[in-house]
This record gives structure tokens, sequence and C-alpha cells, in this order.
């Protein structure tokens, strides 16, 4: 079996920065075992497969240690593989998720992500504190699955050493800190602990609760942010009606065949 691949290195517009994720265009779902197996074997942040549907494209995300119920590199490298490769006329297109429809588009030379924000909810964390090693000026959870540790300057986000495995003893598959920034907006950055790469370069699912903040707190609704980890990722958001809206770029690293047996 011949599956074509493509590395793509997510919200950059250049190589070896942003974050890098796989697209695997499939004819028909496999078996998990075996997407689970090309998703460890690729060993990126995450593996997205596509699957063509009429008009729309199935897509589930994979990394190599579980899968993912939303993850916005991925989608954003599954959108620049439909449109340069698959369907170069086209200027949008669906994502069909286990959940949710999830609409992209493309304006020149920038892919737009259409995301539903997520709630949060202010708490009191002390134990997080400890485990990031600085104070956050306020924190916020969603739904146990994501925690926001909001501070006063980029640099204290720059300057960040969390303690991973202290992370991993808190109810969070993520957590993302945040501050304004110095020539745009805001930053952040974000780690997933239970992963075998902790932090993540750029994260599209964490701007579904950053973006809806910063637009409240900012009082704004269009964003310019920048996720300061080491290969770093630039996006330009816009917060309207419930939804979170992602633009950014992607660049090609290397395409080819998977050689399945």
């Amino acid at each position: 079996m011949q599956i074509p691949f493509y590395h793509i290195d997510a919200f950059t517009n250049k190589v070896f920065t942003g974050n890098p994720a796989a697209v695997c265009i499939l004819e028909q779902w496999l078996p998990d075992e075996i997407l689970n197996a090309i998703a460890k074997e690729n060993n990126l942040p995450a593996t997205a497969f596509l699957v063509r549907e009429k008009e729309k494209f199935l897509i589930r995300w994979i990394t190599p240690e579980y899968e993912l119920d939303l993850c916005g590199h991925g989608s954003m490298a599954a959108a620049f593989v439909i449109f340069n490769f698959l369907e170069p006329n086209w200027q949008k297109a669906a994502l069909q998720s286990k959940t949710e429809l999830l609409p992209v588009t493309r304006t020149q030379d920038l892919i737009t992500l259409n995301f539903p924000d997520k709630f949060i909810e202010k708490i009191n964390l002390p134990s997080l504190t400890q485990a990031l090693g600085l104070s956050p000026v306020e924190i916020y959870e969603h739904k146990k699955e994501r925690c926001l540790a909001i501070f006063n300057s980029e640099d204290e986000i720059r300057k960040l050493t969390p303690d991973i495995h202290a992370l991993k003893k808190l109810p969070y598959l993520g957590v993302t800190v945040s501050a304004p920034g110095k020539t745009v907006d805001f930053v952040s950055r974000t780690f997933y602990p239970f992963k075998s790469i902790s932090e993540d370069p750029a994260t599209g699912a964490s701007h579904c609760l950053l973006v809806p903040y910063w637009a409240k707190r900012l009082n704004k609704n269009k964003l310019h942010t920048l996720q300061v980890s080491q290969r770093g990722g630039e996006m330009f958001c816009e917060y309207k009606d419930a939804r979170v809206y992602i633009s950014s770029n992607a660049v090609v690293y290397a395409h080819g065949i998977i050689q399945c047996a």
C-alpha cells in the first residue's frame, strides 16, 4: 500500500520554524492500529489523515501518543495540502472531524481556520505556580482539559522553564501561558506534559481560549500574536460570533510516499 505523504511546517512561512505536521492522503480509513503506527513512525507532533468524501475531507489528528479531538497546526497543514496539491483552484474547503465541520479558506498567501471558542473559568491552583516556577496573575481552565495562566510580560513567558514532571500531576492535557506582547497583542507558549515533545511549537487549539480572553481584555476582535517557543509561530486572529478565526502560513518541508505492507 502506498500513501501520499506531506511534511508541512505550519504557522510559519519558512522551513525549520512553526509546528511540523504530517499529512497523509487515504482512499479510505485504515484500521486504527495502522494509523497509530504511522503516527508513531512519523514521530511528529501530529499526523493529519485525510479521506475525501465528495466535496469535503474527513480528518483525524493522531500524535505518537494519542488521538486529538482538535488540532490547529494539523488542520493548517491539511488545508495547505488541499489548496496547493489536491485542489489548487479552491478558495475554501471543509474538514469534517469526528465532532464537527471545520471550514477553512484561502486568501492570497494566508489560510484561515474557523474554530469554535472554548469557555474558560477562573480558578485557584497553587500547584501550577510551583510547576511553572513563577506566579501567574490569573489562572483559568477549560473543562479540566486545558489550563491557561496569564502573566504580566513577554519576558516572563520567554524565560519560563516549567517542571514537566510537576505539570504531569495536574489534571490537564495542556497548559498554556500568555502575556501582553512587546510588538504584538499577546504572546504565548503551550506545554503538553504527557507528550514526548512536551512544548508545542505553535498551537492552534490553545488559541480557542486565548483569542476570546485577549479580545475581551484588549477590547478588540482582531489580534496579532506570536507563540514564542524555540521554533516560533505567528498568527493573525479574529474573534466573531463565538468563533475563532486563525490565519497564517505553511510551507512544505518534504513530500513523498509512505510504504505500508
